[in-house]
């Protein structure tokens, strides 16, 4: 990977997130060229010329439609393109495997053979069936194949406590980890709120648990219900990533990765805490986790791997 001002990030899929995940990139200088890729030939040229209008704001130098075969030169190439929960009417982000498996094995036969150093991150859902499905899909290993996976579902959890103990959610940390979706495991034994373990807040019980629990499940449903679609939260998740990666700075975030062995789960890709840098997925973090919390990720992987 080439420092920060040389970066080339292609986006494929110039919908709400794809668009969204483009124009954030663009002000938040994360790269000198940004090229959005759609089968909507007059979308994708809608989004781009919207976009350059701003180019004199920005430091952004080029941001133009594209190809596959130009996308291929990128050093980094988001996965946004795919049939969403609103446009499919369905109820589990996993109703949306055979549509969106093909969209993404299309893509990627499309764009071919990539270069050894690419990194991929998926966004799509549903992000961890297709993140394992694009290790079977290119040439390159586990861990430069990366889903924003629970990365949003644990920015939710750290919202909701954090409004709960009237905080900043910067002062919450912890992870959501297994699915991204409804079979999410919110790791409580690893939530502390200013330093303190969440389990020594005496205002914070069981029933508050199990309402944030909930809320963190239904938040998408909420949101496309009220506006037709997520876009912000993801794309902020998405920033997230892609700097830990562009600059290099060894975050450990909840992501989707392949894993081969983690409190007891192996050979799927679901949400897991890893260590980002700019080759991808340094190590997956060692954390530990309390017997009911590794039967319901075991849980949710078994569920996962039934899709596979």
């Amino acid at each position: 990977m080439r420092s920060p001002s040389g970066t080339t990030i292609a986006i494929i899929g110039a919908g709400a997130v794809g668009a969204t995940i483009a124009y954030t990139a663009a002000i938040k200088h994360l790269a000198s060229k940004i090229i959005l890729v759609d089968i909507d030939k007059q979308k994708e040229a809608g989004e781009v010329m919207d976009m350059c209008d701003g180019l004199c704001f920005m430091d952004t130098g080029i941001i133009s439609g594209g190809t596959y075969k130009e996308a291929k030169a990128a050093d980094i190439i988001v996965i946004a393109a795919g049939v969403t929960q609103k446009q499919q009417g369905a109820d589990s982000r996993l109703d949306l495997i055979e549509k969106n498996k093909g969209i993404l094995k299309s893509i990627l036969k499309s764009i071919g053979r990539l270069k050894k150093d690419t990194i991929l991150l998926i966004v799509s859902n549903p992000v961890d069936i297709l993140t394992h499905l694009a290790v079977r899909f290119t040439n390159l290993p586990t861990s430069q194949i990366i889903g924003t996976g629970t990365l949003l579902d644990t920015a939710r959890m750290r919202e909701a406590v954090a409004s709960h103990l009237h905080v900043h959610p910067q002062n919450v940390h912890g992870y959501v980890l297994g699915e991204h979706g409804n079979s999410s495991v919110i790791v409580w034994s690893s939530v502390t709120v200013g330093g303190i373990p969440i389990k020594q807040i005496p205002s914070f019980t069981t029933h508050i648990k199990k309402q944030i629990e909930q809320s963190v499940k239904k938040r998408a449903h909420a949101i496309i219900k009220r506006k037709g679609v997520t876009c912000y939260g993801v794309t902020l998740a998405t920033m997230t990533l892609l700097e830990a990666i562009i600059y290099n700075q060894h975050k450990t975030l909840s992501i989707s990765t392949t894993i081969r062995s983690w409190n007891g789960v192996s050979h799927v890709a679901l949400g897991v805490p890893a260590v980002i840098g700019r080759a991808g997925v340094e190590r997956i973090w060692p954390l530990t986790l309390s017997s009911l919390e590794k039967k319901a990720f075991h849980k949710s992987a078994s569920l996962l791997i039934h899709y596979l």
